[in-house]
Order: structure tokens, then C-alpha cells, then sequence
């Protein structure tokens, strides 16, 4: 039976740069630089680093109108579109939509009176920039705290919709949402909500759900189920980590969902007595030297021939264990074999190949 594509959940398209977010666009993969934004070198090669990794957008947080000055020449360094994080004073979202910003992340109901509020959407309107409405479990106002004791959905959702409202009433409707907390099911029953009651794009993440390994669990599970659904429209995974980590995880979520595709994806069997070749070390090894491709290729590495040739068969390359040499499938079809000490090396020359031929397609097009 053929598995059917995600369908996503319709909602309008902002641009934020010229990375299309909503109305049917691709899912886009967010990170946020940890560098100190003062340090402009560090923040600029970090911004970079993150869009060669896959990043389709950048958040940098500007505490300060220091940290906005930074931002100025962080801007004229970087090609990718950038995000300003801003909390409470509205004079240094004034100054970073002067100085090219993409999009601002702030909340309405956060930066004073009625007029800075009305100061910064003309602004944005003035610079036609979108702004992210950011709503988390762990800062929601004081009178909603006590109004449901605990953060949960409702709470969430209700607190979301005042910054919504604040927007809409100012005739406002170029922003995007985000409504998060560390919690797996107070975010997916939050963002389930939410989106039955707007239609702007939807800015998936799980906040502070951890290390690398336990933030991948977590935000797999929570970001899985709702694009599985069709809610989302661009995604940020939040590590304790390097942030070229969540760009990482991001794009598998993607990948493995069919959502999008870019790089090598590795179908790799668990390793087993059965296997005829050290099937971990293999592909831990084909995982670092694969990682620079950009290009979609599909590698099934399989340590024997139970269900070696049913994978390799649906991968653009593949190899089924066996003994005393190993067989290299390219398109599906057998090719020839190698032994133990060849088999890394040819697949990774058979891949590069691959993805050489796409590009060169690609670039001919």
C-alpha cells in the first residue's frame, strides 16, 4: 500500500526575505544563533555556517540597542534571511526594521502602550517585514497564570490570541505564531487549537526540550505528530547544542516524514550476528564523510542478504552484506561486488557520483 504525502493544513503565505513561509510553500527550517550578537564576526560566520548546513532562515536575539548596531553589520555580512528576537522595548524593533531586518519576533501585547505597539506595526507595514507572534508556557502573563493556575493549552491558546487580536484590530495580517512549551502534549494540543482559529503560518518548535539526544527525542515526537497532520509551516528544533545540530534534526524530521528532501538519507539495518560487515562503524563513517552533499540521494546499507536486496532495490545506492564479498546495488539493480576493505570507499564513490550527476542536471536545467 502506497503511503500518501502529508496534506498540509491551508494557511496564508508571508515572506519573510525571499523564503516563502505558508500558503502551501515548502516547510522551512529555522535554527537561532548562540553567539553573542555583539560579537559580530563570531555571529556572521555562525549565520553562515547554519545556512550551508540547511538552514532556510536564522533568528539572532538583539537584547539591546547595542546588540542592534551589531545586528546592522551582521545584516550587510549575511545573505540568508535573518529574524530579530526582541523582547519589551519597542525602539529596538524601530531600529532593526531600519537596518533590513526580515522578520521581527515580538509580542504585541509586551512593548507598552497602544502607540509603540501602533509605532512598530506601521514600521513593518512601512518595510512590508513580518512580524512572529512568540507565546510560551514559561512567560505567560501574570492574570492567566492565575486565571488556570498552571500553564496549559487553553491558557496558551487564550494568551496567543491577545497578541493575535492586537495585530488583526490594527488591520494587520502579515505575522506568523508560535505557541510552545517544553511539554510534548501541552505544545502538540496548544498548536492544534491555535490553528483552528487563525490562519497565518504556524512556526513549529518544542522550547527547551533538551540535549541533543533527549531535544531530538522530544521534539521528534511533538513536531512529528503535528506535520503529520498537516500543521506547520516552518519548523525550529531547540538543542542544548551546536545549532547546526537542529538544522540536522530538522531536515531527518523532513526527510523522514517526505516532507522535503535534501542530502544523503541512510536506510542502515541495526547490525545483527547475521551481518557479513561491521554495519555501525560503516555508516557512522559514511555519515561524516556524506554530510557536505546537498543533493538527495538515497543509501541503503544492509549487513546481509535477509533484507538487504528489498532495500537496496528502492535506494539510488545500496550494498547487502555477504560473504566473502558484498554486493553494490545502483538503481536498483545489482552492479558488482567488493570486499570488506573496499566497500566504504565505493559507496562513497558511488554517491558522490550520484549527486555529482544531479547537480551537474540540476545546473544544466
Amino acid at each position: 500500500m502506497e503511503n500518501k504525502p502529508v496534506q498540509r493544513r491551508k494557511t496564508k503565505k508571508i515572506w519573510v526575505g525571499d523564503v516563502p513561509v505558508g500558503g502551501g510553500s515548502p516547510v522551512s527550517v529555522q535554527s537561532m544563533t548562540n553567539t553573542e550578537t555583539t560579537d559580530v564576526s563570531a555571529t556572521v560566520k555562525q549565520v553562515n555556517d547554519l545556512e550551508e548546513a540547511g538552514a532556510d532562515i536564522v533568528r539572532v536575539s538583539v537584547p539591546s540597542m547595542e546588540a542592534a548596531e551589531s545586528f546592522k553589520e551582521i545584516k550587510s555580512n549575511t545573505n540568508i534571511p535573518l529574524v530579530s528576537d526582541i523582547h519589551f522595548d519597542y525602539k529596538i524593533a524601530l531600529q532593526v526594521l531600519k537596518y533590513g531586518v526580515d522578520c521581527v519576533r515580538i509580542n504585541p501585547g509586551n512593548i507598552g502602550s497602544e502607540k509603540k505597539i501602533k509605532e512598530v506595526i506601521s514600521a513593518a507595514r512601512d518595510m512590508d517585514v513580518p512580524i512572529r507572534i512568540g507565546v510560551n508556557a514559561g512567560s505567560l502573563e501574570k492574570d492567566l497564570q492565575k486565571k488556570y493556575g498552571e500553564p496549559n493549552a487553553d491558557a496558551l491558546v487564550e494568551s496567543a490570541m491577545r497578541h493575535v487580536n492586537i495585530l488583526l484590530d490594527n488591520n494587520y495580517e502579515n505575522f506568523k505564531l508560535s505557541i510552545k512549551s517544553s511539554d510534548i502534549f501541552m505544545a502538540v494540543e496548544s498548536y492544534e487549537k491555535i490553528s483552528d482559529l487563525i490562519d497565518q503560518p504556524l512556526h513549529l518548535g518544542i522550547t527547551e526540550s533538551g540535549s541533543l539526544k533527549t531535544g531530538t527525542v522530544k521534539s521528534s515526537i511533538g513536531l512529528g505528530s503535528l506535520l503529520m497532520k498537516g500543521i506547520g509551516d516552518t519548523v525550529r528544533v531547540s538543542l542544548a547544542s551546536d545549532p547546526i545540530d537542529e538544522v540536522h534534526v530538522a531536515w531527518e524530521m523532513l526527510k523522514s516524514l517526505k516532507i522535503r528532501s535534501r542530502g544523503v538519507k541512510i536506510v542502515a539495518c541495526p547490525s545483527c550476528s547475521r551481518q557479513n560487515f561491521k554495519v555501525i562503524n560503516t555508516v557512522n563513517k559514511l555519515e561524516n564523510e556524506l554530510s557536505y552533499l546537498k543533493e538527495e540521494v538515497t543509501l541503503a546499507v544492509i549487513g546481509c542478504y535477509v533484507n538487504g536486496p528489498g532495500e537496496s532495490k528502492v535506494a539510488d545506492v545500496g550494498v547487502t552484506g555477504a560473504s566473502p564479498m558484498h554486493l553494490i546495488y545502483l538503481n536498483g539493480k545489482p552492479a558488482y561486488k567488493v570486499e570488506t576493505n573496499e566497500l566504504e570507499n565505493a559507496l562513497i564513490k558511488e554517491v558522490t557520483k550520484l549527486a555529482d550527476q544531479k547537480r551537474n542536471t540540476i545546473l544544466k536545467g
